[in-house]
């Protein structure tokens, strides 16, 4: 049984999280809740976690799944370098930024979660994972001729292979089946009677 990677659950849990900040701290900031200014945090918050944790790592053994224009943010979070490729940093820049949106309770539930998130990141930081940039290789064209190794010769519905004659034959196999001209012989006598 293989290894989990922990660092694609803290990705999906950190970008729900994100979400979940911006859409609390809309509601508190609409709400002119008493301390509205921190649902405006939330959503700046928000919004930085989101952009952070939207391109998703390379998997260590498999295939990743790209996100929906995720190449176009992945060079932006390239450019921070370790900043963002250590997940010990993740870790600790997920769980400081959820600390003051606690205070609201429109944000409380975007700050579980990236808590957990942080949680789980410090997990993946531990097992020694780290994030890689999903990066393309060209795909390779394939060969025209080297596709197509021999066109059919007769057109179809054309029998299965094993009912097909076989170009070895020739007339002394069609002797041996009991006609001379290689055409077959039935063994059963038909007649032709009109009732």
């Amino acid at each position: 049984m293989g290894q989990i990677e922990w660092a694609m659950w803290a990705n999906e849990q950190a970008l729900a999280s994100g979400l979940i900040l911006i859409t609390g701290g809309i509601v508190a900031t609409a709400g002119q809740f008493t301390q509205w200014y921190f649902g405006a945090y939330s959503i700046a918050a928000g919004v930085l976690v989101c952009l952070l944790e939207y391109p998703r790592g390379k998997r260590r053994k498999g295939s990743t799944m790209e996100r929906c224009g995720q190449k176009y943010m992945t060079s932006v979070v390239k450019l921070f370098g370790p900043l963002t490729r250590n997940y010990y940093i993740r870790a600790f820049l997920h769980l400081a930024l959820s600390v003051p949106a606690g205070f609201l309770l429109a944000t409380i539930l975007g700050t579980a979660c990236l808590a957990i998130a942080s949680g789980i990141y410090l997990l993946a930081a531990i097992r020694g994972e780290q994030w890689t940039p999903v990066e393309h290789k060209p795909k390779e064209l394939p060969q025209v001729g080297g596709t197509i190794k021999q066109p059919p010769r007769n057109p179809p519905p054309r029998p299965p292979a094993e009912a097909r004659k076989k170009p070895s034959e020739g007339p002394e196999d069609a002797a041996a089946d009991g006609s001379a001209d290689g055409a077959q012989t039935n063994p059963l006598p038909v007649t032709d009677e009109v009732v």
